[in-house]
């Protein structure tokens, strides 16, 4: 019997994954030979840091284990589902993540170029995907928070203003995350990101934002 998305959704559920979009994927998209159905991952909150702070690839002091933990996990979602695992890590080549995004109808280009999540706001991150080879019913996309976010506080959140126009300038953001008052978003993630009205409610905590921060600021 083919998985459905309900199904995806609570197996996903269980460790802490929500579907962030889902889409048949049409010529353009970059899908896998085969591939009918594509369903992106991401963290589900409240509780996404806790749970996986606690698996045993940040216990073992080696490197990236969060890019671990979702090859593990995601891999096993996809043997359970019988799908392919994918991750837009591990490249190059890269997986095109974010042209997936755009085309599940759940994501799109915010006013400062990032990508906005009708949940996750500009919070939104994936730790895979599964690529199924049959079609999944999946609903219709949803409603792009930035057409009715009339203060777009993104346009200026940025201190430096390394995102007020493209491309992004990330000597400038870099070099303020070498200074003092540049502390409050090395750790406690973009105040871009954290501007989002959209991403209120999406509950990520400080400490998962400082982790993707330490790597962006090697």
């Amino acid at each position: 019997m083919t998985a459905d998305l309900a199904q995806i959704a609570r197996a996903a559920g269980a460790v802490h994954l929500e579907i962030m979009g889902a889409f048949a994927p049409q010529p353009g998209d970059a899908a896998p030979d085969g591939c009918k159905t594509i369903v992106l991952l991401g963290p589900a909150e409240p509780g996404f840091w806790a749970h996986v702070t606690a698996q045993p690839e940040f216990a073992d002091g080696t490197k990236d284990p969060l890019d671990r933990w979702s090859r593990r996990i995601v891999g096993d979602l996809a043997q359970s589902l019988t799908a392919a695992a994918l991750f837009p890590f591990g490249g190059p080549p890269y997986q095109p993540f974010i042209r997936w995004a755009l085309a599940s109808g759940r994501a799109w280009l915010s006013p400062v170029g990032l990508l906005v999540h009708e949940r996750a706001g500009l919070m939104v991150s994936y730790r895979g995907a599964l690529a199924f080879d049959h079609e999944i019913s999946v609903t219709p996309g949803g409603l792009n928070p930035c057409n009715s976010c009339a203060a777009r506080p993104c346009l200026s959140a940025c201190p430096v203003g390394a995102l007020s126009a493209a491309p992004f300038d990330a000597v400038a953001c870099h070099d303020y995350l070498e200074t003092v008052p540049g502390q409050d978003c090395l750790t406690g993630g973009c105040k871009v990101r954290r501007s989002c009205p959209a991403g209120q409610t999406y509950s990520r905590l400080p400490a998962q934002s400082a982790y993707h921060m330490s790597y962006f600021h090697r």
